[in-house]
């Protein structure tokens, strides 16, 4: 690698390692891509050429083709990129890829083919893809920064999505997600005429019910509008058998959660025939909700909180997008993101103090028990690691029946205000190693500071186990500090514990909400070293965007723009200032990327040639108008410019 290329090579070399895709270096194993390459050069006179990677991952063809200097990334003619001038091929990355890969095509059997420009060093470069067919039509594909979405497990996903401009999986369930909220929403309004706050209570206790009939003590044939004992009485006969069968205790907790299922049995409108329907809307609503999401809840193994989001979405439909009742959803891929931010192992404990409809505790148990070694550990998360608090009573329903469908064995939840818990106390009976939680927004004033967002991150803090890692996810303001009362909790926080980093995220995570949120991460009971280095990371570009009618979905950047992320947090990547800053802190300092950002990027020869080209146009533009008199008597040094 004596090359100019070379160090580019060597960190190709390392990304490709990363995202566990094997590809050949200025060669290929493969008998029919090197005979292609044998009249492959890129100064078009049918000798040998060679790529810098190349390979083959399922039935795509990959090509890498990179060069040291980002000015030679890509050469167009006409918006066209070059591919028959023995002048410019050698000298573009992204001339030379689409090159290779338009001969290997018209010489080998391979149909589908993904080519890379890649050009300049770590910090400042450009990866950019195109796709291929075999007739050798190109797309130009949006810029990446790894190559995660190309290896076996995501490239399928990354074709259909961006090549074919077609839905995954994922976003077909959440069409129908859509679909069945809006539905039951519309049917719980009609036929059951039911206040917000006890249309999740039903939807509740009706999938624990569903539940109770897996061991055969439950039956929607029942449901047959008796009106001595109702199909409410039936209903509630199974929720409390089952929430007995889950080992709910204690006595109180039970009566509590019993309690808030208790519109079931007592509404007569719900327990009467509709003859709209031919049936109570109790059955109507059972057979609905077992059609529709209980079969995705039970028995699907994923990290999303299929029961916050069906509540979710809903609820928006009642107007305020369910903030009135608390339910403000935080999105599964953020969920998911702090397991990986605090670097989550089996072995944890996970507390969550403002749980919700325990979406941080669904995404901690999926993502350690796909971590754990066996039934016995399994069996330890499931009982005995997930902790959670929720002040609200409905929404701790909520939590407990999302925990109980889960399977945790235990539902090891409290109803309690997470800030009256003394910390020495939550330590005990958790013994928390990992701490997560999106607490309330915007409850607390000078008049009450306590409920300021700042104060619950410290509180969790104090509340976890020493070396315990904290993520929090928060408005920006917290993060600024601005009152009094503020800035004494983040100078508490760095006298205590340590501030590990800040995370800009994207201002649409909470789709109409209208919060600019960030992420903080901490390590409890470390008091913060003067001289530590702080990450403030811009990840605003996370690869999601709004689609109308639907809110916030994924791209196919949304891999790509993870992986980078995780590589900057992890220090396995140098970054630019405009994505990552590292800086000591101070408790008035304003914990933020904005804050801390300054451009450290040196002008390349092109950018100053633009500078000078358009201040030149400027002053012509000027002078044209007869506005030459803004460059009269303009001095350097002493003297005047026009002379």
């Amino acid at each position: 690698m004596a090359r100019v290329e070379g160090s580019t090579d060597l960190w190709v070399d390392h990304l490709l390692n990363d995202s566990k895709i094997d590809l050949d270096y200025q060669s290929s194993h493969i008998k029919s891509i090197d005979d292609a390459l044998h009249t492959a050069s890129k100064k078009l006179n049918g000798k040998s050429g060679y790529p810098e990677y190349v390979g083959v991952v399922k039935d795509y063809l990959l090509v890498i083709e990179d060069k040291a200097d980002i000015s030679n990334h890509v050469y167009t003619d006409h918006d066209v990129i070059t591919t028959d001038d023995p002048m410019v091929v050698p000298k573009y990355a992204l001339n030379g890829a689409l090159h290779y890969a338009r001969h290997i095509l018209e010489r080998t059997s391979y149909k589908k083919c993904f080519a890379f420009g890649v050009s300049g060093k770590e910090k400042l470069h450009k990866i950019t893809p195109m796709f291929i067919n075999e007739r050798g039509d190109y797309d130009v594909l949006p810029d990446v920064e790894s190559f995660i979405s190309f290896n076996e497990k995501n490239i399928d996903e990354y074709y259909l999505k961006e090549v074919l401009h077609e839905d995954t999986n994922e976003e077909k369930t959440t069409a129908d997600i859509l679909k069945d909220a809006a539905q039951l929403h519309e049917d719980l309004r009609t036929y059951g005429q039911l206040k917000d706050v006890d249309k999740p209570l039903v939807v509740s206790g009706i999938l624990l019910a569903l539940r109770e009939g897996e061991a055969r003590n439950f039956s929607i044939d029942s449901l047959t509008g008796d009106t001595v004992n109702t199909d409410g009485d039936k209903l509630m006969d199974a929720i409390k058998s089952n929430l007995r069968r889950s080992n709910v205790q204690p006595q109180t907790k039970l009566d509590k959660l019993l309690s808030q299922f208790s519109i079931i049995k007592d509404s007569a409108k719900l327990n009467t025939k509709d003859a709209r329907l031919g049936m109570t809307p109790l059955r109507y609503y059972t057979e609905f909700i077992n059609r529709t999401i209980y079969q995705d809840i039970r028995y699907t193994n994923s990290a999303e909180d299929y029961l916050g989001r069906f509540y979710g979405e809903f609820m928006s439909y009642s107007g305020g997008d369910g903030q009135s009742l608390g339910i403000i959803l935080t999105p599964k891929h953020i969920t998911e993101l702090f397991c990986d931010l605090v670097d989550l192992k089996p072995t944890d404990h996970v507390f969550d103090p403002t749980c919700g409809t325990a979406g941080f505790l669904i995404a901690a148990m999926h993502n350690m028990l796909e971590q754990a070694s066996g039934d016995q550990q399994r069996r330890d998360i499931r009982r005995n690691q997930l902790y959670g608090i929720e002040l609200q009573d409905y929404m701790f329903t909520i939590a407990t029946t999302n925990m109980i469908l889960r399977g945790d064995g235990k539902s090891n939840l409290k109803n309690e205000d997470f800030l009256q818990q003394p910390a020495t106390k939550l330590q005990t009976e958790t013994m928390a190693t990992v701490g997560m939680m999106n607490p309330p927004y915007s409850q607390g004033t000078k008049k009450d500071p306590e409920q300021y967002e700042i104060n619950f991150i410290k509180h969790l803090l104090d509340s976890v186990l020493p070396d315990g890692r904290v993520a929090v996810i928060v408005p920006q303001s917290t993060m600024v500090g601005k009152s009094k009362a503020e800035k004494q909790y983040k100078e508490a926080i760095l006298k205590e514990h340590t501030l590990e980093g800040v995370i800009t995220c994207n201002p649409n995570t909470f789709y109409g909400v209208g919060t600019n949120p960030v992420i903080a991460v901490f390590t409890a009971h470390v008091p913060h070293p003067a001289d530590k280095q702080v990450k403030f990371i811009d990840f605003r570009d996370d690869g999601y965007e709004v689609r109308p009618h639907i809110g916030l979905v994924a791209t196919s950047r949304v891999k790509d723009r993870k992986q980078y992320l995780l590589d900057v947090w992890h220090n396995n990547v140098e970054s630019p200032t405009k994505s990552c800053v590292k800086s000591t802190v101070k408790p008035t300092d304003e914990w933020l990327h904005s804050f801390y950002y300054f451009n450290d990027e040196i002008p390349t020869d092109a950018d100053f040639d633009k500078a000078i080209n358009d201040y030149l146009d400027f002053e012509f533009s000027m002078i044209m108008a007869g506005r030459e008199y803004l460059f009269k008597d303009k001095k350097i040094g002493g003297y005047d410019e026009t002379e």
